[in-house]
């Protein structure tokens, strides 16, 4: 690396940096940064009296909701994302309940790009506590990219702050590299290089694999593939038919080590939003103005992506009284759920997508078991983008590209000073019912 003060670009186009280490050997591509804990360690950082305590961070201060972060002194007890208040609360009896603060790890999140950054630019944000960097020239021999590593996370601590800690991953593709990022937790660094690959992936589980969930690996186990050996003895072509699409194929590659681009095809196939409302907001009335500014959310993100929707959906939870027989929820609130779609010309102006919403909001069950909801998500599917929407014939009719300069404009001012700056009077009521909650998959700038 560069002595301080001379630009990391200069010695990333020269390739003449010290500490580069053998021009022979086993070389990596990518470099994964994942925040360990992120939620936890920030509130531990923000407030030195949580620290060293179990800590974990909800939506609300409310034993039905579940912890969206766990300090690593929670998860000793336990204690991990989706554990319900309440278990959490017997699992661990001195745990400290913190409401999350989103602005604050949006904040505390371009702190940390900006010390990645000083060390490295960074390729790709793949969520509010991971992002990736391409190594290129004299950063690629593992053991330039290792002091590379141990670099990137001092920097994070000396910039972002001392509970913020990281592991790193490196290999030869992104995906691997976060593979990697995951095999030692927490303040790992581990380098998956092509010499070790195959042997180090046979001692991961299904699940070790990102894309694999639950749904995932019991599919792969109906179709024979139980165990890592399993996956990786398939060919090319069995791995696209296992997985019925282009994605087996690739993770085949990827798996191999070899490294290249997504397709020009890839982008976000869903937005949705949801919301566990507050008791004081559990009537139709009021859950319905929450579900208008969930859509509000999902249409600016949608826009902001050059994307348009195909698809909308709308999901209800209602509570009902215990000792009905009814299923416990998640929240561990005993309710039945609803939920209804609708096809869409593709679109991302309000007034269609807001038009949809009232029409499904319409089609809810009525009546006993349905009067008091808990629960709303909203959903945007079949996503295209820009460059593959189907102009339709409205599209260079003057007040619909009146109504798209509108929505620019609205955008745009919602962008710089907050997303209820213009918005549809229909959403007041759920002003401050809804705050912005951050998806792991995405740095909400714009709310």
């Amino acid at each position: 690396m560069p002595p301080p003060g001379q630009p990391l670009s200069q010695e990333r186009e020269a390739g003449s940096a010290g500490g580069s280490g053998p021009e022979h050997g086993p070389h990596v591509n990518w470099l994964f940064v994942d925040l360990n804990s992120y939620f936890a360690s920030v509130e531990q950082q923000d407030r030195k009296e949580l620290r060293g305590r179990p800590v974990a961070v909800v939506p609300m201060l409310a034993d039905t909701t579940v912890c969206i972060a766990a300090s690593y002194e929670a998860k000793a007890f336990g204690v991990k994302t989706g554990t319900l208040v309440g278990d959490a609360k017997r699992m661990c009896p001195g745990i400290e309940l913190v409401e999350a603060r989103h602005e604050l790890y949006v904040d505390y999140h371009h702190r940390i790009v900006e010390a990645v950054e000083s060390c490295l630019p960074v390729s790709a944000t793949l969520s509010i506590d991971e992002m990736a960097c391409r190594l290129m020239g004299r950063e690629r021999p593992l053991l330039a990219a290792l002091e590379l590593g141990r670099r990137v996370k001092s920097r994070i601590r000396e910039r972002a702050g001392e509970t913020l800690r990281c592991s790193v991953g490196l290999a030869t593709n992104r995906y691997l590299a976060k593979v990697a990022s995951d095999m030692e937790k927490p303040d790992g660094l581990v380098a998956l290089t092509l010499d070790i690959l195959h042997e180090a992936l046979r001692r991961l589980t299904l699940r070790d694999l990102p894309g694999v969930g639950a749904r995932t690996e019991k599919r792969l186990n109906e179709k024979g593939i139980r165990t890592m050996d399993e996956l990786l003895a398939l060919n090319c072509e069995q791995a696209g038919e296992l997985w019925g699409s282009v994605w087996g194929e690739r993770l085949w590659h990827w798996l191999r080590g070899e490294d290249f681009g997504m397709s020009e095809t890839d982008h976000l196939k869903s937005i949705s939003h949801q919301h566990v409302l507050a008791p004081e907001m559990r009537t139709p009335e009021k859950a319905w103005a929450v579900a208008h500014k969930l859509l509000h959310k999902a249409a600016m993100r949608l826009r902001s992506n050059g994307l348009w929707a195909g698809n909308i959906g709308l999901a209800v939870g209602f509570s009902t009284p215990r000792g009905e027989n009814i299923p416990v929820s998640t929240f561990g609130v005993p309710a039945r759920g609803w939920h209804g779609e609708l096809k869409l010309s593709e679109c991302q102006d309000n007034q269609t997508l807001i038009a949809a919403l009232s029409r499904l909001w319409g089609t809810i069950p009525k009546g006993k078991g349905f009067e008091q909801p808990y629960f709303v998500g909203v959903h945007l599917g079949e996503l295209v983008p820009d460059r593959l929407h189907t102009l339709n014939l409205f599209d260079a009719l003057e007040g619909n590209q009146s109504r798209v300069r509108l929505l620019t404009a609205m955008d745009e001012l919602n962008h710089k000073y907050g997303m209820n700056t213009l918005a549809p009077a229909t959403m007041l009521t759920a002003y401050k019912a809804a705050p912005t909650r951050i998806a792991f998959h995405s740095i909400p700038d714009l709310f």
